[in-house]
């Protein structure tokens, strides 16, 4: 059986000078302040989880990772493996998809790195996820450069209950 599941999330920046780096993708981008949050606020990573929970039904942003986060763990890859953890043995992720809408920084530069860092994350193919970035047109928060909001769309072929 197929399905698709949507995940989204979004961090506004940490003040300059914090000494937060910013992560996404599981990938430290240099030369622009990190994202506000308990943990290291991937919001790629966030909205990823995001939508493997939509796949299983098994919520873990939220009170899975908050413990997670109390217990020192704030790696964003963590809190996606446990997402996974859910996932029937036999399921397999066919493709996803990813926007990311920031103003800063620019992510062309990044993207093939955070395709590389995924599929290791999720056993599959870098070219099975797609990632595309858009200023939004300075409309939103986002596009104003004031944080970064990410939206995944994640295919996968699930074994029937």
């Amino acid at each position: 059986m197929i399905k698709v599941a949507i995940g989204q999330d979004s961090h506004r920046f940490e003040p300059e000078g914090s000494g937060k780096k910013l992560v996404l993708g599981g990938i430290t981008i240099d030369g622009c302040p990190g994202l506000e949050g308990n943990s290291d606020a991937d919001v790629v990573l966030h909205a990823l989880t995001n939508a493997v929970s939509g796949i299983t039904c098994v919520n873990i942003l939220g009170e899975v990772a908050d413990r997670m986060c109390r217990e020192g763990i704030t790696d964003s890859r963590a809190y996606l493996r446990e997402a996974l953890r859910h996932m029937k043995k036999e399921a397999r992720i066919l493709h996803v998809s990813i926007s990311i809408e920031a103003l800063r920084p620019k992510l062309s530069p990044h993207i093939e790195r955070m395709r590389t860092s995924l599929a290791g994350l999720l056993g599959i193919e870098p070219g099975s996820i797609g990632i595309t970035a858009t200023t939004g047109e300075g409309l939103t928060e986002f596009g104003k450069g004031n944080g970064i909001f990410c939206t995944v769309i994640l295919t996968a072929d699930v074994p029937a209950e």
